[in-house]
């Protein structure tokens, strides 16, 4: 009875029977289906879930698309930067407590991510912009249209912030708070940028800040930076934010801290997540956080974690020596 028991696949039923048979069983394991390669005709509701929430890689980079990606950032940069203004401006009129001041700003942008941030990638920030570039997740030829549309929408808010109630408070801009000067202010911004910069790029996925990780990570640390923050520098960590009460009350006082101080910030946290994660623009920088943009990608993800996981695939210029080992 043994005898005719299989116990490999050399001396199984496969190599007693025909050549056909056998090239049929080793052709169907050849073909067995590749969740990832079957995309959307093999999951059409999957893959029309996923658009819906994270959009598609290829809307993202499409230049046809442009002005819609840019009206994108100036609704967005319109609506945090009017409610991050307005919320300095009646704190400061003394209507509304500081906490509420500091998480409103936090919770518009979680709302921005989650309603548009498949559509450009929700930076609303020059900063943000910029560091994104800097990782080569983001090309270069569209960052100064970004950082112009986002100084746009921050100066829309707060005109209309003047037209309510007037050149009052200077319409919520962020200053030095009372007994700290602006190199005080300066520092404090560099290391909130950094740190909100490197949570952006962490969460983000291909440039794009989208899903409820994003929004969660991003919003939330806003809130949290703003709650023990604001009264040394009005946490401002994005210099359209400043810009926009700057130019519409006229007042550009201590302006400088809070460009040179979330741009320097930026630079920095770009420097953090390449000790993290290695250069960006590569396939796992792409795949970082929640980042799921098209069909098949939530399946390639996996696939690479667990690869890295078993040591099947080491990460470029992270274990250099050990692939050299394994290559001997």
């Amino acid at each position: 009875m043994t005898d005719n028991v299989p116990v490999s696949g050399k001396d199984g039923p496969a190599e007693q029977g025909t050549g056909r048979e056998a090239g049929g069983v080793s052709g169907a394991t050849a073909q067995k289906p590749d969740p990832a390669a079957l995309g959307a005709a093999a999951f059409p509701r999957t893959h029309h879930v996923l658009l819906l929430e994270f959009g598609s890689r290829k809307d993202f980079d499409d230049p046809r698309r442009e002005w819609r990606r840019l009206f994108s950032e100036l609704l967005g940069t319109f609506a945090l930067v009017l409610a991050a203004a307005g919320g300095g401006l009646l704190h400061a009129k003394g209507q509304i407590s500081l906490a509420a001041a500091v998480v409103a700003p936090g919770l518009m942008v979680m709302a921005v991510i989650l309603f548009m941030g498949a559509v450009s990638g929700a930076h609303l920030n020059p900063a943000v912009s910029l560091a994104f570039a800097l990782r080569g997740d983001f090309p270069w030829r569209r960052v100064l249209g970004y950082i112009v549309i986002q100084l746009v929408g921050a100066t829309l808010a707060c005109l209309f912030l003047r037209l309510v109630f007037g050149n009052v408070e200077h319409l919520g801009a962020t200053l030095p708070g009372p007994g700290y000067k602006n190199w005080q202010a300066l520092l404090m911004e560099i290391v909130l940028t950094a740190l909100l910069v490197s949570v952006i790029l962490g969460t983000a996925s291909a440039a794009q800040n989208v899903g409820a990780v994003a929004a969660l990570g991003v919003g939330g640390y806003i809130a949290l930076a703003g709650l023990w923050a604001a009264p040394v520098s009005g946490v401002s960590m994005n210099p359209a934010r400043s810009f926009g009460p700057a130019l519409a009350s006229g007042d550009w006082t201590s302006y400088w801290v809070y460009l040179v101080g979330p741009v320097t910030g930026a630079l920095i946290a770009v420097g953090f997540a390449f000790v993290l994660r290695g250069r960006g623009g590569d396939v796992i920088s792409r795949a970082a956080g929640s980042g799921v943009l098209d069909e098949g990608a939530l399946t390639a993800k996996a696939k690479l974690s667990e690869d890295i996981e078993q040591g099947r695939v080491v990460p470029e210029g992270i274990a250099d020596t050990g692939t050299q080992r394994s290559g001997q």
